[in-house]
């Protein structure tokens, strides 16, 4: 951070002043003004990624202190059925998706995330041609992630939400961050002639 200062100096001020015999002496009195101004030119912050964001909301909205609810939380029984509805409901249009692939069981919207193959058997249903699924393993990690979150910016125009490294990290992702994640492509793919319709479309 670096900082500048302009330092300017005013005219003389003259002050007229009684004295006790009725005489006025005038005063020349000198005043400095100091202005400061300061000038941010480089920052040593590193924005946060989205994950770090998410959590952050996540601790704010938990607060023992916290004047307003968590928005993922619910008090209307009918609303808590309709979010558990649209849970559901996305889900099932993943495992539509990848129904195909072996050895892969999407259930929730954390651990079966968590070695990035469920990323990029969504993705490869839609962009089969973009990588060869079969060579990829679950011990590779991060190179499924970046694989996964490549394909769908660079083919589909869905935009990053989730970090490559905050995955790497944690073994159990908060579900709400993969679940605002594959709303993604749920929005940019359910009309696609590509998607694959569970039974409750039909």
């Amino acid at each position: 951070m670096y900082t500048c200062v302009q330092v300017t100096e005013s005219n003389s001020t003259s002050v007229s002043t009684k004295t006790g015999t009725g005489s006025y002496v005038k005063t020349e009195v000198h005043t400095r003004t100091t202005t400061s101004s300061n000038r941010l030119t480089k920052a040593n912050s590193v924005s946060s990624s989205p994950f770090a964001k998410f959590q952050q909301l996540e601790r704010q909205n938990s607060a023992p202190n916290s004047q307003t609810r968590p928005c993922y939380k619910f008090t209307d029984p009918a609303l808590a059925r309709s979010a558990s509805s649209i849970k559901d409901r996305l889900l099932n249009w993943v495992k539509a998706q990848t129904k195909e692939y072996k050895n892969l069981q999407v259930t929730n919207f954390s651990t079966c995330w968590s070695d990035g193959l469920a990323f990029c058997a969504l993705i490869h249903h839609f962009y089969p041609e973009a990588f060869d699924y079969d060579k990829l393993t679950p011990e590779k990690r991060r190179e499924n992630f970046e694989i996964a979150f490549k394909v769908a910016e660079d083919e589909a125009g869905i935009a990053p939400l989730l970090d490559v490294e905050d995955m790497v990290v944690m073994r159990k992702p908060d579900w709400k961050c993969v679940f605002t994640y594959v709303q993604t492509f749920y929005r940019r793919f359910h009309n696609d002639p590509r998607s694959v319709k569970p039974s409750y479309f039909e």
